[in-house]
């Protein structure tokens, strides 16, 4: 059984922000990561038990073939696009860290590097020579909505230019932690 890769640690952590207890719908969690066989295959393994309900609570992640290089902070993977999240969940990661941007300047890098970062994540679901990310790339309910709502922010073009604004704006309050 083939497991998503989750390229980097922030890219897990973000997936298990993103996944509240079914049970509870709880977002926190005191997560334990570790290594585990399955199949005789190493896999990354999240488990944690839920304070708001008690519910015992686990993920199993593919590892990725390379390791990814950590380029500051986030770090979500390397050039290839991610295999937990759909590009309409990455868009709306940058909405939501974009729409909330402290007004403390070293807060403020860390939530725009955020934006930036998931903005660079969209991006790489653009295949070579194409000019926006396809219809394909949105596989959950919550990326379908985000595309739905409005599909021309998924032009290449326009990604472009999210993913410079939040690079500006950091680098107006400071080192963002953006590439």
């Amino acid at each position: 059984m083939a497991f998503a890769v989750a390229r980097t640690r922030d890219e897990a952590q973000l997936y298990l922000e993103l996944h509240p207890c079914p049970d509870c719908g709880s977002d926190e969690a005191d997560w334990e990561q570790s290594l585990v066989r399955v199949n005789g295959e190493l896999h990354s393994q999240y488990a944690a038990v839920c304070p708001g309900c008690s519910a015992e609570r686990e993920y199993l992640f593919g590892l990725p073939e390379h390791e990814t290089p950590v380029h500051g902070w986030p770090t979500f993977g390397g050039p290839e696009p991610s295999e937990i999240l759909d590009a309409g969940q990455w868009l709306d990661v940058a909405d939501r860290a974009a729409s909330d941007v402290p007004t403390d300047p070293a807060e403020a890098g860390k939530v725009l590097a955020v934006a930036y970062a998931a903005v660079v994540e969209v991006i790489k679901f653009v295949p070579a020579g194409r000019d926006a990310v396809p219809e394909d790339e949105f596989w959950t309910p919550e990326g379908q909505a985000v595309l739905a709502a409005e599909p021309g922010r998924f032009r290449l073009e326009r990604l472009l230019i999210a993913r410079d604004t939040y690079q500006e704006l950091g680098s107006d309050i400071g080192d963002t932690g953006a590439r």
